[in-house]
């Protein structure tokens, strides 16, 4: 799911939570398999590497915004590159990612900051009963430079975990390893687009939407050219207020790798893991 158009699940309990992360806002740092490090919103503002940032564009809030933040690199220090890093965000939606540009430093590359939000000055909120996207982001400077999508800009984060890959975590969410080049590009457009959202066979870290194998993959319901219209625009398929389906253009979702995607779902319906 685009980071950018993701609707948080609001209501009673989202707003008690947001108000407890304001005022007292921890960071849940795993970097070891047990060894969990808290850090508050007052220690990383305290660190002597948090600077000003400013974001031209930023994908949360679709403006400029300054912050105060932290490097990535500095935080994720004695990680290696191409390690899978999980960051979960107080809603259910959690984020996969490759250490690998969370690290880089080079000059003209894209770097990841952790934005941090200070409790005297609080975020703009992300919509009507929406709050913050604190109490911790993810943003990036010259994300143009090294091909940052909005699925690498989470929000509301408040667990950074280093993890092993999907497939070794997940066993029934992978294609099979016969499975021809365009069901294997597929599984990778889902870990980037999907996973955030959706599990597979009852499998997976997210909790926002349906599992899109079981009972019934949506290559089984969806007749013709319905689920590329509804992956291309939901609302304009079907339409309900708690709906959080966001939209896929082709900027975002190519039609190659919606090709590819498509191809992935329709071979998992015939692999189902029935709970």
């Amino acid at each position: 799911m685009n980071t950018a158009l993701r609707h948080l699940a609001t209501g009673m309990v989202a707003g008690c939570c947001w108000l407890a992360a304001a005022n007292a806002a921890e960071l849940h740092l795993e970097l070891a398999p047990g060894e969990v490090q808290s850090l508050s919103t007052e220690q990383l503002l305290a660190r002597p590497d948090v600077q000003t940032i400013s974001i031209p564009e930023d994908v949360a809030y679709k403006r400029a915004m300054t912050y105060r933040a932290v490097p990535m690199a500095a935080l994720l220090a004695g990680v290696v590159p191409a390690t899978p890093v999980q960051m979960v965000a107080l809603d259910g939606f959690v984020a996969e990612l490759d250490s690998t540009p969370l690290l880089n430093t080079s000059p003209g590359a894209a770097r990841a900051w952790l934005a941090i939000e200070e409790p005297g000055e609080p975020w703009p909120a992300l919509g009507p009963d929406r709050p913050s996207a604190g109490p911790f982001y993810m943003v990036w400077t010259q994300p143009e430079a090294s091909g940052i999508r909005p699925e690498q800009w989470p929000y509301q984060t408040a667990e950074v975990r280093i993890t092993t890959s999907l497939a070794e975590r997940f066993p029934a969410m992978p294609p099979a390893a016969t499975a021809d080049d365009t069901v294997q590009r597929g599984w990778k457009a889902f870990q980037v687009h999907c996973v955030v959202c959706h599990t597979v066979n009852r499998q997976g870290a997210a909790a926002m939407g349906p599992d899109l194998n079981v009972p019934h993959n949506p290559t089984e319901y969806f007749a013709g050219d319905f689920l590329r219209q509804y992956i291309r625009d939901p609302a304009a398929l079907r339409h309900w207020p708690q709906g959080t389906m966001p939209a896929f253009d082709a900027n975002i979702l190519p039609d190659d790798e919606l090709d590819d995607l498509l191809a992935y779902l329709k071979h998992m319906a015939g692999r189902k893991v029935m709970p």
